[in-house]
């Protein structure tokens, strides 16, 4: 997805909660720190995932574990564009199931994608994530 603002800003997006959660999570524990574990939360959902962080390099990749291994790659394409891809890999069981797994993980990050170019370019918090599944959210 090529977002159209500077690497550092875009990076930043991913790595600070305080931001992240305009456009994906609802809370996360701590920034993004290599070797360091978090915990990002979907209170509309009552989910939570721990997260280890495996790398940083600043301005130019994110690799985390969350039960999966995802991998967000921030090329500079100029002063004020950014392409982002992220790849999410080792999905387990059957091969259907793992597909399955496969297909809703490309769509969850092409949803949160959407999200951060709309909020990093525009300001707007389009609430996807949180209306991807009113049918599951939890009442409380």
């Amino acid at each position: 997805m090529l977002i159209r603002k500077p690497v550092s800003e875009v990076y930043e997006a991913f790595i600070d909660p305080a931001i992240t959660t305009k456009f994906w999570f609802t809370k996360g524990s701590a920034r993004l720190e290599a070797g360091k574990q978090v915990e990002w939360t979907w209170e509309m959902y009552g989910a939570a995932a721990p997260v280890q962080v495996l790398e940083l390099e600043e301005n130019k990749r994110i690799v985390i574990d969350w039960g999966t291994k995802a991998e967000w790659t921030f090329e500079v394409l100029s002063e004020s564009e950014t392409f982002v891809t992220i790849t999410d890999s080792g999905f387990e069981g059957e091969a259907e199931e793992a597909t399955h797994r496969a297909i809703g993980s490309t769509e969850g990050f092409t949803i949160v994608l959407c999200g951060a170019k709309a909020y990093l370019e525009h300001g707007i918090q389009l609430n996807l994530v949180y209306d991807k599944a009113p049918y599951a959210h939890v009442k409380g």
